[in-house]
């Protein structure tokens, strides 16, 4: 797939050359045959070459890289059936695609054995070969072309039948082996997103699971439940029931959340106000209870009658006491299970529950492995204030990631409360607090007066200070890379005055209007599907679109950005324009249309190869 994206920016890049390269036609072809007479019902044997200029070749049929020939005999009805041959190609490694390519150089000869039907007319018959080929120099490629060679054979059911015989170094090429072609105006088809960010996030869940552990409600609890499972008969078993306890309440949670939501209820979540709303809520309780504020518990009814049944003994006992150790511990455990449970009720399918099973198997690894080696209990560090320290740290982040919530809201709505200079600033004073309580200067749970500090603790104080202080530039406009696809795009009104002023100016939710002034400016429209809470539109639109060359190129373009995942009747019908226009539903997705609306040239997704986009911005109509 990566080879195919690759296909598509190269032969898009064709359009940064000079008007002249396209008048040139480095390949002839003709279509002859040894045979200009033919009985009907018999074979006839039609010669398809193609002369190629030196210094250029053309990829063959069968190509696993770039974009393959295609060649096919035209309908004809005096023609029963046809079958084509290729020869050997040069096969050879192309580091543009970073995979092996076939190709043509100088001439080839395709044979096409054509059987004429029994009650072909006699008299002249002319046929077509319908040739599409891409072809390439050393520098550059041209966009792919169309020809269709004529030959005219003489229907005569005096001629002679001739047999038709496979020359050596031809194979049949069949269109099953044909690799699916992708051009400029195809749009390539990446890996399956989804899938590439499912190990990540499985392992981002496993992680945090792991994480859990240094919590006060769970830290305290790892040698004395492990104690219990090595004073009991089959010590490890007990310790997979009990973590299979874990993963069992945990996945529970992630089917809840899959049959509310619905498998395909979900599209539309990461932009949903009301969603965003639970969840800005949630987090905040949780942050809340983290920093000291209230105390999240359990129903004691519940927990007393899940602790009496775990007393009985037994698999069955041991089971529930990791039930209720889950629930009990679930104050500490909640920001980190709200985490993953938000981040994939935003996705289709069963993420929620990978999450959940990923989270649970992260927390319960711990007890499982020290019941192996039970040795290792002895190398654990006591419980102490740094477990409070943990907590209350956690607290700061999750009212962080509180505000990235909170943040969709205000964009998706439009009101402009939380502005990027605003976001940034709370950050900012957040990760700072964060950074000075590990300091021992904010006075809180867990840091005593008169307490030495530790290596340890100052150099984690350090990173919160200094990814704090790393925020600030953006404040007044500059860009943070990576970090601009979780916060609000700059609206305009800076610290400083507006950066974004002085990149590219956009329509907004304008399709009509974008066409109609790209008509009277003689220019071409570039369309970007995106949306309120897509951190990939965001990143793009912070990082790609400022660029100098980037900026330069869409001067030459009407810009229209349509989004598709609001609430309101505009963006349904943007999503319906993607749907019907384009077959797809995802953002980034970008479009160069002509001003009669006429599809040029597609690029999905979001990228931060310059170049490859660079391509795509400057891809012209190219006749084919």
């Amino acid at each position: 797939m990566i080879a195919r994206f690759a296909a598509a920016a190269l032969f898009a890049a064709a359009a940064l050359q000079p008007v002249s390269v396209f008048a040139q036609n480095p390949v002839q072809w003709t279509l002859s045959s040894d045979s200009p007479k033919a009985a009907p019902g018999s074979t006839i044997t039609l010669k398809l070459t193609a002369t190629i200029d030196e210094g250029w070749h053309m990829y063959a049929l069968t190509t696993p890289a770039g974009i393959p020939t295609r060649i096919q005999l035209g309908d004809n009805p005096a023609i029963a059936s046809s079958k084509l041959f290729t020869p050997q190609p040069i096969k050879k490694y192309d580091p543009n695609f970073k995979a092996d390519t076939e190709t043509f150089e100088k001439e080839v000869t395709f044979l096409i054995p054509a059987e004429l039907a029994k009650n072909a007319p006699a008299g002249p018959l002319e046929l077509t070969a319908n040739v599409r080929y891409p072809v390439c120099n050393s520098t550059m490629c041209l966009p792919p072309k169309k020809k269709a060679p004529s030959f005219t054979i003489d229907v005569d059911s005096a001629a002679p039948s001739m047999a038709f015989a496979i020359p050596a170094g031809y194979t049949e090429f069949k269109t099953a082996q044909a690799a699916p072609a992708v051009s400029a105006t195809t749009p390539a088809q990446n890996a399956n997103p989804s899938t590439e960010g499912l190990g990540a996030f499985l392992l981002t869940a496993f992680g945090l699971g792991l994480a859990s552990i240094f919590t006060p409600c769970v830290f305290p609890m790892i040698p004395i439940t492990v104690s219990f499972f090595l004073n009991q008969r089959g010590g490890i078993v007990q310790a997979i029931v009990f973590s299979l306890g874990i993963i069992v309440l945990f996945c529970s949670l992630g089917l809840g959340v899959t049959a509310l939501v619905g498998p395909f209820g979900v599209n539309q979540l990461a932009s949903n106000p009301w969603v965003n709303a639970f969840i800005t809520l949630v987090f905040c309780a949780f942050a809340l209870s983290l920093l000291g504020a209230f105390e999240i518990t359990l129903p004691s009814s519940l927990l007393t009658k899940l602790d009496s049944a775990s007393r009985r003994g037994g698999y069955f006992g041991t089971l529930l006491m990791g039930l209720t150790f889950s629930l009990t511990s679930f104050a500490c455990v909640g920001p980190f299970v709200g985490s993953v449970l938000a981040a994939s009720v935003q996705t289709k399918g069963a993420q929620p529950v990978l999450g959940m099973a990923s989270f649970a198997t992260g927390l319960a690894a711990p007890f499982f492995f020290l019941a192996a080696f039970p040795s290792y209990l002895k190398k654990l560090p006591r419980s102490g204030g740094w477990l409070a320290r943990v907590k209350v740290v956690m607290g700061f982040v999750l009212l962080a990631a509180m505000l990235k919530y909170a943040s969709v809201i205000d964009q998706v709505l439009q009101l402009n409360w939380l502005t990027r200079e605003r976001f940034l600033a709370a950050w900012f004073v957040l990760f700072a607090m964060a950074g000075l309580y590990l300091l021992g200067l904010l006075k809180m749970e867990g840091v005593e007066e008169g307490e030495s500090l530790g290596i340890g603790r100052l150099l984690i104080a350090a990173v919160f200070l200094i990814f704090a202080f790393s925020l600030l530039p953006g404040m007044f406009g500059a860009p943070l890379g990576q970090l601009d696809a979780y916060v609000p795009a700059a609206s305009g009104g800076g610290l400083l005055g507006s950066t974004a002023e002085a990149g590219p100016q956009w329509m907004k939710n304008q399709y009509t209007e974008a066409l109609d002034r790209a008509k009277q400016e003689n220019k071409l429209v570039l369309v970007d599907f995106t949306g309120y809470a897509c951190t990939n539109c965001h990143w793009m639109k912070a990082n790609m679109f400022p660029r100098p060359e980037i900026a330069d190129a869409c001067k030459d373009l009407v810009l229209v950005e349509l989004y598709t995942d609001g609430n309101d009747k505009t963006a349904e019908e943007n999503q319906k324009l993607e749907e019907e226009k384009f077959k797809v539903n995802t953002e980034p997705y970008y479009a160069i249309l002509d001003p009669s609306g006429n599809v040029i040239a597609q690029f999905p997704g979001s990228t931060p190869d310059a170049g490859k986009f660079l391509a795509f911005l400057r891809t012209r109509a190219s006749g084919v």
